[in-house]
């Protein structure tokens, strides 16, 4: 439906031409039907009223000194183009014309011209330019439509995905709240590092959702109260995988999620899973999320041993820079929970103890 504004700019026209007394003509023509009508001498007159004055319709010579109305066509093509063009030719250059049907031109009159004929090809030229409007404001809406229902379908699936993390979690309760940590965890290390907000937000989805894998880990090894065999460590290290196959089909265009459920456990000396990458060919998210989980797994109770303090978690990633984790993440780390960033709660022994290792520990450049 046009608004009261698109339905004026519809009876709105430009006429141009180098001859007033056609010109002229034109003018009354279209003025007598309705229409807000402007004039033009040459093809440079018209554009710089176009850029003035916005018209619905172009009724144009094809024959002008400097610019052509062929080349006129061109121009409103590229700069206007919600615009109807109508090109006025003599009969020996028709063949001209319909060269211009072909560059966008939306029909064309031959002199000598009868009003009706004007009349007849103008409505013609307007009805095309409405429903061409109409086709593709309707493509911009089914688009957006598309897209609406796309990131429904996408929060929908998320919000599953999510809640079954939380529902795995809930099987075992040394790990439990352990994903919700470790996604507040690497969000504070990521902004003490200057990631750009947008990829924090994205990183702690990832840390939200890194072990989703372990839905494929058999529950006896998953819940196993004692320590693992090798071989049923290797089982459970298949679970970044898994993860990654499961949510790539739907977060393909989220990079920085799949980095993060694949390589959380990649190591910088490249012993790590799945793919065995060294240094900074591990995504730098990933390599967030590896020091906020070890550092949560570290502090977790295991029927078979106590949790570490804050200062024993935080010696033992020390201890392992440079080869299993960035020391640059770690020194964050230490700098997020020093300032107050995350809190800790009952996990949080031995922190008073750690701030004092801060200039010590500091490997920041």
């Amino acid at each position: 439906m046009l608004t009261h504004a698109g339905s004026r700019l519809a009876r709105t026209c430009l006429v141009v031409d180098d001859e007033p007394r056609l010109r002229q003509a034109l003018s009354r023509l279209m003025k007598s039907d309705g229409f807000t009508v402007f004039e033009a001498g040459s093809g440079e007159e018209a554009l710089a009223l176009l850029a003035r004055e916005p018209v619905a319709l172009v009724l144009s010579d094809m024959r002008m000194p400097g610019m052509a109305g062929s080349e006129l066509l061109r121009e409103v093509r590229l700069r206007y183009p919600d615009v109807a063009f109508v090109l006025i030719t003599a009969v020996a250059e028709v063949e001209v014309a319909v060269e211009c049907l072909a560059a966008g031109a939306m029909d064309y009159i031959t002199k000598p011209f009868v009003f009706e004929e004007v009349r007849a090809r103008v409505a013609q030229a307007l009805e095309k330019r409405r429903l061409m409007r109409e086709n593709r404001d309707y493509q911009e809406r089914l688009e957006e439509r598309v897209r609406e229902q796309a990131e429904r379908l996408e929060q929908t699936f998320l919000a599953g995905v999510q809640s079954l993390a939380e529902a795995l979690e809930l099987k075992d309760p040394y790990t439990r709240g352990h994903s919700v940590r470790v996604s507040q965890y690497s969000g504070a290390i990521a902004r003490m590092l200057g990631v750009a907000e947008s990829v924090v937000l994205n990183i702690e989805l990832g840390g939200q959702l890194h072990d989703i894998g372990k839905i494929g880990v058999r529950e006896d090894v998953l819940n196993k109260a004692g320590p693992l065999t090798r071989e049923e460590y290797e089982h459970i290290m298949t679970h970044p995988l898994l993860g990654w196959r499961v949510l790539h089909p739907l977060l393909s265009d989220n990079p920085v999620v799949l980095n993060v459920v694949r390589s959380h456990h990649e190591r910088l000396d490249g012993r790590g899973v799945p793919d065995g990458l060294i240094g900074a060919d591990i995504p730098r998210e990933a390599r967030i999320v590896s020091v906020a989980d070890a550092f949560d797994a570290m502090m977790s109770k295991r029927p078979y041993r106590q949790g570490l303090t804050y200062a024993a978690a935080l010696t033992e990633l020390r201890r392992t820079v440079d080869t299993q984790f960035d020391p640059e993440v770690v020194d964050a780390l230490l700098e997020v929970v020093a300032e107050g960033s995350i809190d800790l709660g009952d996990r949080g022994r031995g922190v008073e103890e750690a701030k004092k290792l801060l200039s010590d520990y500091s490997y920041r450049a």
